[in-house]
């Protein structure tokens, strides 16, 4: 069945984008990757700047995207810009991931947090909540992401409305506030 992680995982992976956030001053949906990756230092190269006898190797690392760190703590993430706008920011939010969750190495485990890390990040289903959202279209076109991530966000809400508590968690109060959605 693959790899699953613990509810205390999920919690610190949502304690740790809900701190960058507030680190970086991350205030109003859609949230943009690149903003993000930007206000972090880290520098941002499309595929089509790099000279197209070399591009077939960054498609062979990734259709999407990756990140590398040239020197220590200096940062690079590379994208495909030939997909469309929700698929890219969601690639840079991943890769955001495996910065700010200091992977080391490529692993079942290290993707199953940067997925979550992505989704969550994109769409906080406090905010999805906060903003009577409730169908995948209206959260595709708030939150800027694509059909299916708008989708899966939505599944996801369901799960927090039926699963978590009836109260808002610290870290959820703080992203209210941030987004001054309170």
């Amino acid at each position: 069945m693959g790899i699953s992680l613990s509810h205390r995982r999920y919690e610190e992976i949502k304690r740790i984008i809900v701190d960058l956030f507030v680190k970086y001053d991350v205030t109003c949906v859609p949230v943009n990757g690149f903003e993000l990756a930007t206000k972090m230092g880290i520098k941002i190269i499309p595929y089509s700047a790099i000279p197209f006898t070399k591009r077939y190797l960054l498609f062979k690392k990734s259709e999407d995207g990756f990140c590398a760190e040239k020197t220590l703590g200096e940062w690079y993430i590379y994208y495909n810009d030939e997909m469309d706008y929700g698929r890219i920011n969601n690639t840079i939010m991943h890769e955001i991931g495996h910065i700010v969750l200091d992977h080391s190495e490529d692993s079942e485990l290290a993707e199953k947090e940067v997925r979550f890390f992505a989704k969550y990040a994109l769409v906080p289903p406090v905010l999805v909540h906060k903003l009577k959202l409730n169908d995948p279209y209206d959260i595709a076109d708030v939150f800027d992401v694509s059909f299916e991530a708008a989708c899966y966000a939505l599944s996801y809400y369901r799960k927090w409305l039926q699963y978590g508590s009836n109260d808002y968690t610290d870290y959820e109060v703080k992203l209210l506030h941030l987004f001054e959605i309170a």
